[in-house]
């Protein structure tokens, strides 16, 4: 004869905690807390100091509302790494957008990019080629700013103050 087992719950009627020991541990989210980060002290300050080295309260950060174009750049001696055979280059086609001077310039290339360092410029010049920059950048190169030959500077040296005469009674 062939017996089945009785399901917990259907032997747990009658019995008034079902299995859960006092009357009160068997209820919903108040019981346990709450959920997320209910009780961890984001108000009276009670458990705060528990989770300060784990994370963060409330919102930080911010998002960033600049228009700055995104910078891909490439160094003057990675441009021959680039799978093209000519000396015609436009490096959008490449999506760069940005060349900077670091390295060895091995031909004479004739670029065509957004944006370029001065000392790339120079590196590919001085290998007789040539560097077209489509958007100038609105920092101004180092000699720019430092018009003022050293001489010039020393001349114009800070005034000392005017001396004071001194009022006798």
């Amino acid at each position: 004869m062939v017996t089945s087992k009785r399901k917990k719950s259907v032997r747990q009627r009658g019995g008034t905690t079902h299995g859960w020991g006092a009357m009160k541990k068997h209820r919903g989210a108040g019981n346990r807390g709450g959920v997320g980060n209910a009780g961890t002290g984001k108000r009276g300050d009670t458990n705060k100091p528990s989770i300060w080295k784990e994370r963060r309260l409330g919102m930080y950060g911010f998002k960033s509302k600049s228009t700055k174009p995104k910078v891909v750049a490439i160094n003057v001696s990675d441009i021959s790494k680039l799978k093209t055979d000519k000396t015609d280059i436009n490096l959008s086609d490449f999506g760069i957008n940005k060349l900077l001077g670091t390295g060895k310039v091995n031909k004479a290339y004739k670029i065509t990019v957004d944006y370029a360092s001065v000392r790339a410029v120079e590196k590919i010049k001085e290998a007789k080629g040539s560097v077209t920059v489509l958007k100038a950048s609105k920092e101004k190169s180092s000699e720019e700013k430092n018009d003022k030959s050293p001489d010039e500077v020393s001349k114009k040296a800070p005034k000392s103050a005017p001396e004071e005469d001194s009022v006798e009674n």
